[in-house]
């Protein structure tokens, strides 16, 4: 038989990088996640090539000590846990430690970062892990900037099959706007290399319809119904969901579903096939419903350890949930359907 033999930590780590980071867009949503956690109020993208040549994700968060540069992309390095326990009642975007490591193993990073009372930043590259420099003393602006440049400059086959799909820059515009009209209070802003304008551009709005109409335009805006619902019976669900969804005169070729619980942005498939269901029994017309909810639950009735890019997470009693917002939406949607309105060609 073929003789075991233990991996090289270099290929070790190329091949977790390649899960955790598939495609730019995962880095761009990690490294807005580590900006949001780090309570910036503004956090701007820039992107070239679809990601590939280069992305800079820059907030104005509270930046990172100068002490924790050396061991900031090693991995399972963190600031948001210390022990397994403190999974249960995690509150952060992060936690594993593992987005920044992942993106020295795949491309080349970049940090400039300052600190509140300092009189200048740092700034110090990375590769595989590791610093590749001395942090050199720089001017700075408040918060951190983080630049990758060439992702996957040695994963070739990967590197080949995106570089095929132009549609990464798509992805990225499709993640900011979900940040921004979740949270309200971050002005966020997303363009390519080299445009005069940007192609998402938020600013901070006491008001969710206002965010709405600024990212996803008046169409979907004015067409929306607010919804609420919320449960407290410990022995099946305990819940609180408000959100909003499209009414009859709402039309669109696909759905979209913008999903947060407890501040991440997640996919629930069976949430979106109940809903859509819903709206194919309720609405004459099968047209695809806009629908953007955000669920908090006790933290310990969510496990958010179950995807290595998080995109997924499941719950407890999560079928008794998904029922309850079923029920909520037909009930929404039974009482709008009497108004409709027709324009006329």
């Amino acid at each position: 038989p073929p003789r075991i033999h233990r991996l090289d930590e270099s290929v070790v780590n190329r091949i977790a990088a390649g899960e955790v980071i598939q495609r730019p867009v995962s880095a761009v949503k990690e490294l807005v996640e580590n900006s949001l956690d780090a309570s910036s109020t503004s956090i701007s993208v820039l992107v070239k090539d679809g990601g590939l040549k280069l992305i800079q994700v820059s907030d104005d968060g509270h930046g990172i000590r100068y002490e924790d540069l050396p061991i900031l992309c090693e991995r399972h390095t963190t600031s948001k846990l210390s022990k397994y326990e403190d999974l249960q009642s995690i509150k952060s975007m992060g936690f594993r430690g593992e987005a920044l490591a992942s993106m020295t193993y795949v491309g080349h990073v970049t940090v400039t970062t300052i600190t509140r009372g300092q009189l200048h930043g740092y700034r110090v590259s990375y590769r595989d892990g590791v610093m590749e420099n001395e942090p050199k003393a720089c001017a700075a602006v408040k918060g951190t900037q983080i630049v990758i440049e060439n992702l996957f400059y040695n994963m070739i086959a990967r590197r080949k099959t995106l570089q095929n799909s132009a549609d990464d820059y798509t992805k990225i515009v499709d993640l900011l706007s979900r940040f921004a009209i979740h949270h309200i209070d971050v002005s966020f802003s997303c363009r390519k290399h080299g445009a005069a304008r940007a192609d998402v551009h938020s600013v901070a709005t006491p008001s969710r319809l206002n965010a709405i109409r600024s990212v996803y335009g008046l169409l979907v805006a004015q067409n929306l119904i607010k919804i609420e619902a919320s449960d407290n019976d410990p022995s099946s669900s305990v819940f609180e969901m408000d959100g909003f969804i499209s009414n009859s005169n709402y039309v669109a070729k696909k759905t979209t579903m913008v999903l947060f619980i407890n501040d991440r942005l997640v996919e629930c498939t069976a949430l979106k096939r109940a809903l859509e269901v819903v709206y194919v029994a309720t609405l004459p017309k099968a047209s695809k419903p806009f629908i953007y909810m955000s669920i908090t639950l006790p933290p310990e009735h969510v496990d958010v350890n179950v995807h290595p890019t998080k995109r997924e997470v499941s719950l407890l009693n999560q079928e008794v949930i998904v029922e309850k917002m079923q029920s909520v939406v037909e009930s929404v949607l039974r009482n709008s359907n009497e108004s409709r309105t027709f324009q006329e060609q």
